[in-house]
């Protein structure tokens, strides 16, 4: 079981990502379970190989990173491919409509869950310890 341990994790958080997205916007597109599924895992890493990190500074990376991701992501599906999946040209300090600061904040906030969720699976799933998180 511990094999599949990152295509469990990248499933999950695939899953949750495309979940976030029909609630936020009522669609979605399956780029979007691959996005969510890497930075779910990404984060997960980030929280197993820093596990004294502070919450406040892997949530600062997390949302980095995924923000990241939706960058990368939004240059190759809507600027090169043209598939037009979203355009944030509407929202404030976007960078070419992709990504913009508003949604890297709620990333910022979403990251706490995932933190947390990430070890709580691992709890579950792989009998792992759960840490103390400490905020600062």
């Amino acid at each position: 079981m511990k094999k599949l341990r990152p295509l469990i994790l990248f499933v999950i958080g695939g899953l949750i990502y495309i979940l976030i997205e029909l609630v936020a916007r009522g669609r979605t597109h399956w780029t979007m379970f691959i996005v969510g599924g890497v930075a779910f895992f990404l984060i997960g890493c980030i929280n197993e190989k820093y596990r004294k990190m502070p919450l406040v500074k892997q949530m600062l990376i997390g949302s980095i990173v995924i923000t990241v991701l939706e960058f990368l992501c939004g240059c190759i599906v809507n600027l090169w491919l043209g598939w037009n999946v979203w355009d944030y040209s509407n929202m404030p300090l976007n960078l070419f409509g992709q990504i913009c600061l508003p949604f890297t904040v709620l990333w910022f906030f979403l990251t706490a869950i995932a933190v947390i969720l990430d070890d709580w699976i691992r709890h579950i799933l792989w009998n792992e310890k759960i840490p103390h998180y400490k905020l600062f």
